[in-house]
């Protein structure tokens, strides 16, 4: 009897080439995943991931799902799969879910974090996880600019430039919504921050474009009230940096309930 099987996943992206199988045969988080999990199941495995992290980009909650055969016990694909994986993947939690349960499809939003650091000198160990802007920022400056995000809108400004094809009708193009964004410091200190990111989905590198723009208004290099614009401009040009995959974390994400028929 086939089973699909819902897996919750952590990983540190750093050395990494992103979440997506890469026909260059680099490594890749799904790649090394489907690797251990054909071993188990003794047959070559799909994953389906929730959505596609870029190079050195990292997870605290990755959902992804599989089908198979394999009468393997579920702790097979929770302590046997971390036995099998590098130490910077783990596997939170294996469960049964329904059939028609898709990571992807079935989603209702997600949740990234983007962490930075303000100070004048970073700690080498934070490199890999924390973007390095030196100098004053200040987050009441975003509040403006937190209410012109929120709510339904076309990011296309805020998407990597030649991501998609504009010339695509079908779908929803670049119009994504928005449902929190927030700036709260990391740690309790004054100069490491995390910004969040809620909505229910996201078009490529579009929160590490976002951080850039943001930050650039805490730090004063941009006008607080300058996001309707780039809104309403329409194009890659008018927002701000990229920042450092480094920092950023997809964090959570979120599904209707009932999504599974069974937990262990």
């Amino acid at each position: 009897m086939q089973r699909n099987v819902r897996l919750l996943i952590a990983y540190d992206g750093s050395n990494y080439h992103g979440w997506q199988r890469q026909q260059q045969g680099e490594a890749t988080i799904q790649a090394t995943l489907e690797g251990s999990l054909s071993q188990i199941c003794s047959a070559p495995i799909t994953l389906h991931g929730a959505g596609r992290t870029d190079a050195g980009v990292h997870a605290l909650g990755m959902i992804a799902h599989f089908h198979t055969d394999s009468t393997a016990p579920l702790v097979a694909f929770y302590k046997g799969l971390n036995a099998l994986l590098p130490t910077d993947i783990r596997v939170l939690k294996a469960e049964e879910a329904r059939l028609d349960f898709h990571s992807r499809f079935s989603a209702c939003a997600k949740t990234y974090r983007y962490d930075f650091f303000t100070g004048a000198v970073q700690i080498p160990a934070t490199r890999l996880y924390q973007a390095h802007y030196p100098g004053k920022f200040n987050p009441r400056l975003l509040q403006t600019a937190f209410g012109h995000l929120l709510g339904t809108h076309d990011f296309s400004s805020f998407e990597r430039s030649g991501s998609r094809d504009k010339e695509v009708v079908t779908g929803r193009g670049a119009v994504r919504t928005l449902f929190h964004v927030s700036c709260t410091p990391t740690l309790g200190t004054a100069d490491q921050w995390s910004l969040r990111f809620t909505g229910d989905g996201f078009l490529r590198q579009m929160v590490r474009i976002l951080a850039g723009t943001l930050i650039s208004i805490g730090q004063e290099k941009r006008r607080a009230d300058a996001i309707q614009a780039i809104i309403t401009a329409q194009t890659r040009t008018a927002a701000g940096p990229t920042a450092p995959a480094c920092g950023l974390f997809l964090e959570q994400i979120h599904y209707p309930q009932p999504c599974l028929c069974s937990r262990s």
